[in-house]
């Protein structure tokens, strides 16, 4: 699943366009990692986004 448990950010879509500019759709998916994080003062596996653990918006166990 690409969606951060703190932020939400998900995935993305739009359309690639190629030099030729011939059309396809594209799906563009957050950086997540799988982390064990302090939530209430307990360790827990949480999807955070890499975004959010540079900025210290999380703790870790």
């Amino acid at each position: 699943m690409a969606k951060c448990d703190i932020c939400s950010k998900g995935v993305s879509f739009g359309i690639k366009v190629s030099h030729s500019h011939r059309r396809s759709n594209a799906m563009w998916k957050p950086n997540v990692k799988k982390v064990r994080v302090l939530v209430n003062g307990a360790a827990k596996n949480v999807n955070v986004c890499t975004r959010c653990l540079r900025s210290n918006l999380v703790e870790r166990a």
